[in-house]
């Protein structure tokens, strides 16, 4: 296995991002997290307040040798809606807004690509940010594997399941 590699990506609701992440061959962790903003160390009570500046985010370690970055770019495209500013359904707020966060200037160049490619599938209307990274805050520990946890929580079987179902199908993929 080669040494793996992070992409951190914010598509609304960290649970149903993370979820949609973790049944991709070649991804080897997904791990919720809070990034973009200026408070230090975030507590998800700030975030979803929208006291701290912070996007609700996931990142995605990943074995490049198993699965690309542009494919994992790609995917994000087809988990939530790129062309609404700050709201994903119902959860409305800066904390939700559609963001790819780069670590150097080859996943910028990557993530400005793949909204190249995206973006006429879109009306041409992707509002997604790529910003740099400066500190990804892991979340707290309740939110970690969510789905995997609850899946019968009503916000998982309404707005998570749906998701996954989706991709599931899509990529031919089996559901773990």
């Amino acid at each position: 296995m080669s040494s793996l590699k992070s992409l951190i990506v914010g598509g609304g609701c960290f649970w149903c991002t993370e979820a949609a992440y973790e049944i991709l061959p070649g991804v080897e962790a997904v791990v919720s997290g809070y990034a973009g903003g200026p408070r230090p160390n975030p507590t998800y009570e700030q975030v979803c307040a929208g006291v701290s500046g912070h996007a609700e985010v996931v990142r995605i370690d990943y074995d490049p040798e198993r699965i690309t970055l542009d494919a994992l770019l790609d995917h994000f495209w087809k988990i939530h809606d790129p062309t609404t500013l700050n709201r994903q359904g119902a959860d409305a707020g800066t904390q939700y807004r559609s963001v790819i966060f780069y670590t150097d200037e080859g996943q910028k160049a990557a993530a400005e690509a793949s909204v190249a490619r995206a973006n006429p599938g879109w009306g041409g209307k992707i509002v997604t940010q790529i910003a740099p990274l400066e500190k990804f805050y892991e979340a707290e520990a309740y939110h970690q594997d969510y789905f995997r946890r609850n899946p019968h929580a009503g916000y998982c079987q309404m707005v998570i399941r749906p998701k996954i179902d989706k991709v599931v199908k899509h990529l031919g993929l089996r559901d773990s």
